[in-house]
């Protein structure tokens, strides 16, 4: 039974320490696919600018700017995920959330014209937005919950000054 416990024990600390190195590979693409999002971004905006072209910034090219600077965005937050991974072990549901959130939003946001003649994808995107933001609110909810009444409720916890006024005037905390 014990060399059983200690096969299984070295087994996970295999697979644990494969997760951690797959993890350290996508974060290094991720800094790669940011830095050329960058280079991108720049590029195109420098090319703008500099050339003094009539570029209409209320048109097409400010859409296909606000695209790029969305895609970096996302780039990042979809970093901070991995690195938050590798420091806490833990998916953070929010934060993968937020993310989707982001990447909806620049979906639309850089739909093109005509788009409004395809409602099933405009149907599609409002379900996405309406479902991510619902998913985040609950689990937003969920996680100040529990916390509250925790606090609430540990007797080892002190009371702070504030508490012990309700309590004497006879208001609950």
């Amino acid at each position: 039974m014990n060399r059983s416990r200690r096969s299984q024990t070295s087994f996970l600390t295999v697979v644990d320490s494969g997760e951690r190195e797959v993890a350290r590979l996508l974060t290094l693409i991720t800094g790669v696919v940011i830095l050329a999002a960058l280079v991108q971004l720049v590029t195109s905006l420098g090319s703008k600018l500099l050339t003094g072209s009539e570029a209409t910034w209320l048109g097409d090219d400010l859409i296909k700017v606000l695209g790029d600077l969305l895609t970096v965005l996302i780039a990042l937050e979809v970093l901070q995920n991995i690195t938050s991974y590798l420091r806490r072990h833990v998916v953070q549901i929010e934060l993968v959330l937020v993310t989707a959130l982001t990447a909806v939003a620049r979906k639309v946001i850089v739909l093109p014209s005509g788009a409004e003649d395809k409602p099933q994808l405009l149907v599609g995107l409002g379900i996405a937005v309406v479902s991510l933001s619902a998913a985040y609110w609950l689990v937003k909810r969920a996680n100040a919950g529990p916390a509250r009444v925790s606090l609430e409720m540990d007797p080892s916890v002190p009371p702070d000054d504030d508490d012990a006024e309700d309590r004497t005037n006879g208001h609950p905390s």
